[in-house]
């Protein structure tokens, strides 16, 4: 739950700061002096694409959420790992429980499930980066069983 609130503390400076930023670039623009009006520019730019970074990311985590209560509900997340009294996945378990979660996904490549535990896995191995595309693998699996259910 910490984790969301930082989240959401963080989303609200960060659209605080693009405000502000968006009426400096406003001010810029007004002037009519040529650098001035394009560094206005450019700050009309930057907040438009820091205000869709932020609507992505928190997409991802609410997305990313859903699917782990999702997971829990049905009693399928990872329960060989141990975990340290702080949340997180001992390393050294992530990194020896990888090959058989990675054969697992490999194996049903169609299963967000399979996707989302070897992103728990590679999160818990330290690769964020990897733990990332898996989460987004099993995100757009997910969405899609979604939209084939709903046509059903």
């Amino acid at each position: 739950m910490s984790a969301r609130i930082g989240a959401i503390v963080m989303a609200v400076v960060l659209a605080l700061y693009l405000v502000l930023i968006g009426q400096r670039a406003v001010q810029f623009v007004l002037t009519g002096e040529p650098i001035a009006v394009v560094m206005g520019i450019a700050l009309i730019v930057l907040p438009i694409i820091g205000a869709w970074a932020l609507y992505k990311e928190l997409q991802f985590g609410v997305k990313s959420g859903r699917l782990a209560d999702e997971l829990a509900a049905a009693g399928e997340e990872p329960t060989d790992l141990p975990v340290l009294p702080s949340g997180r996945i001992e390393r050294e378990a992530a990194d020896a429980a990888f090959p058989a979660y990675r054969a697992q996904a490999e194996a049903e490549p169609d299963s967000w499930q399979a996707w989302f535990r070897l992103g728990i896995v590679y999160k818990g191995a330290g690769d964020t980066r990897r733990a990332r595309s898996a989460v987004r693998q099993a995100i757009q699996l997910h969405d899609a069983d979604r939209k084939r259910a709903d046509r059903s």
